[in-house]
């Protein structure tokens, strides 16, 4: 290997890390489990697998030209699959939502960004990496200004002599705004009632409307509101 190759190896590196870093300072930021390192390595680990498909001639001296096949295309496949399960790792269920989805999209586009740096198509790698980083951030913004549907598990408790009738309580939902998509109805040892249901709407302000409601209703023994997460 001359100069030239050990300089254009560091920027096929380099630039990887960047670019993952860069990915990875976003998901870092809002909390997310797979962050900073996670996307960086994922990214520099693409970019140094396709390297050795790229420098194949270099570890394998003895060979001639005729017995080298270089398909870089099946490492990239490789480098894919692997990373469908890195990107499980992160994706878990909780209530009604699933967790994780765009956080495991990001360190697969990461990768890909990897085995084009590694391979040293730099344009559409840099491009990829200025777009991913601006859906996970400005379309961040748009999607919470676009309406949609908010869920929670909502659980109520009464004395068994004060129960509220699930037509009354269904309707101080609905004056809330809330829609009930599931209901469920427990009898406790304590000699006490309890609704359990998950609760949809299209107000998010109205899960503190309709806990300030019942908070002022003295037959409510205890109720619990738990937003789901996307």
């Amino acid at each position: 290997m001359n100069e030239s190759d050990y300089i254009n190896i560091l920027l096929h590196l380099i630039s990887a890390l960047v670019a993952g870093a860069a990915i990875g300072l976003e998901r870092s930021f809002h909390g997310r489990p797979a962050g900073f390192r996670t996307h960086t390595l994922v990214c520099l680990t693409s970019s140094l697998l396709m390297l050795v498909t790229l420098y194949q001639s270099q570890w394998m001296p003895g060979a001639t030209h005729d017995m080298i096949r270089i398909d870089p295309t099946r490492t990239a496949q490789g480098i894919m699959t692997g990373i469908g399960f890195l990107g499980a790792g992160v994706i878990f269920k909780e209530g009604l939502s699933v967790r994780g989805l765009t956080t495991a999209a990001s360190i697969w586009i990461t990768a890909a960004i990897g085995i084009l740096l590694g391979i040293g198509f730099f344009f559409p790698a840099v491009v990829a990496t200025i777009l991913t980083v601006g859906i996970l951030s400005v379309f961040r913004r748009i999607e919470s200004m676009m309406p949609s549907q908010a869920y929670a598990h909502h659980w109520i408790r009464f004395a068994r002599d004060q129960v509220m009738q699930e037509d009354e309580l269904r309707a101080l939902l609905k004056n809330h705004g809330f829609s009930v998509n599931a209901m469920s109805y427990h009898a406790d040892q304590d000699n006490s009632f309890r609704y359990q249901m998950t609760v949809s709407t299209l107000n998010i302000k109205g899960l503190n409307q309709l806990s300030q409601t019942l908070l002022s209703m003295k037959e409510v023994e205890g109720f619990g509101i738990s937003p789901t997460g996307d």
